[in-house]
C-alpha cells in the first residue's frame, strides 16, 4: 500500500473487559504482553494503517497507552463491536478522512498479518461495501456445529466469493465444499455507517448473526478465501494455546 492508502485505512480493535468465560480478557498475559497489545502487535506487523483499540475500562486504556498504541475510550453499553469501532472511528476521525475501517477482534493474538491484509482485498471492487474472511471446512464435525459459522457464497474466483447468507446450519447442500466464516471486517467508511443506524434485522435476530443485518438491507459483502482460521481466545485452554504458539515463534 501507498502512503495515502495507508492514510485513509484505519485498523480497529475493540476490547471489551466484560467477559464471563475469560474474566479480564483483554490483559490476560501472553509472553510477558497484555493480550490486547499482541493483538495491535500484529495489527502493526500488517501494515495496512493507523490502528487503534477502542476500549470500556480504564486498566485496558492504561495497559494499551503504555504500549505505546493509540486507544480510544468507547461506551460500556455497546451490544456489539462494530457499534464500539464506530463511535471510536467519530471520535478518532471527526474530519472524514478514514475512508475504510479493518475491524480485528481484540481477541485473535496469533493472526497472521497477511490475514489482515486479505481482509481488504474485496474492497478492491468498488462495488462491495463490506470484506470478510472464511476458510474451507475440512473437519466433518465442524460442518454440523451451530457455533461455526458457515458462509453461503457465490464463487467469484477461486480465492473469492460473494456472500448470499450466512447461517449456523450445514449449507449449501449437495456436493461441493463448505466454508467457515472468520469474522474479521473491512468496511467502507459510508457501509459501516450506514451499517450502525439500522435496526437489528429478523434474520439476523432468528440466527444471531449480525452481518445478516447488512445483506437484508442490499448490502453487499465479498469473502475472501485464506488458508488457516486464527485462534479466538475464549477459554483458559485457548489462552495456554496462545502463549504455545507465540512463544515458539519468539524463538
Amino acid at each position: 500500500m501507498n502512503d495515502d492508502e495507508l492514510g485513509k485505512t484505519l485498523v480497529l480493535i475493540p476490547a471489551r473487559m466484560a467477559s464471563t468465560r475469560l474474566p479480564g480478557k483483554p490483559l490476560a498475559d501472553i509472553c510477558g504482553l497484555p493480550m490486547i497489545v499482541q493483538v495491535a502487535m500484529r495489527a502493526r506487523e500488517a501494515n495496512v494503517g493507523r490502528i487503534i483499540v477502542a476500549v470500556d475500562d480504564q486498566q485496558v486504556f492504561d495497559a494499551v497507552a503504555a504500549a505505546g498504541f493509540e486507544v480510544v475510550m468507547t461506551r460500556v453499553d455497546h451490544q456489539s463491536g462494530s457499534d464500539r469501532i464506530h463511535e471510536a472511528l467519530t471520535k478518532a476521525d471527526p474530519n472524514g478522512v478514514v475512508e475504510t475501517v479493518i475491524n480485528v477482534q481484540g481477541d485473535l493474538p496469533t493472526i497472521e498479518p497477511e490475514t489482515i491484509r486479505a481482509a481488504l482485498r474485496p474492497l478492491e471492487n468498488p462495488a462491495v461495501d463490506i470484506a470478510t474472511l472464511t476458510v474451507e471446512i475440512t473437519d466433518e464435525e465442524e460442518k454440523t456445529n451451530p457455533n461455526v459459522v458457515k458462509v453461503v457464497g457465490s464463487p467469484l474466483s477461486d480465492t473469492r466469493l460473494r456472500a448470499l447468507y450466512f447461517t449456523r446450519a450445514t449449507a449449501p447442500h449437495g456436493k461441493g465444499p463448505l466454508y467457515h466464516h472468520i469474522g474479521l471486517y473491512a468496511y467502507r467508511r459510508a457501509a459501516l455507517d450506514r451499517f450502525v443506524a439500522l435496526r437489528p434485522s429478523p434474520l439476523e435476530k432468528r440466527e444471531s448473526l449480525e452481518q445478516l443485518r447488512a445483506l437484508e438491507a442490499g448490502m453487499r459483502i465479498d469473502v475472501e478465501i485464506v488458508n488457516s482460521i486464527p485462534l479466538g481466545v475464549d477459554t483458559s485452554a485457548d489462552l495456554e494455546k496462545a502463549r504455545q504458539i507465540l512463544s515458539l515463534k519468539a524463538k
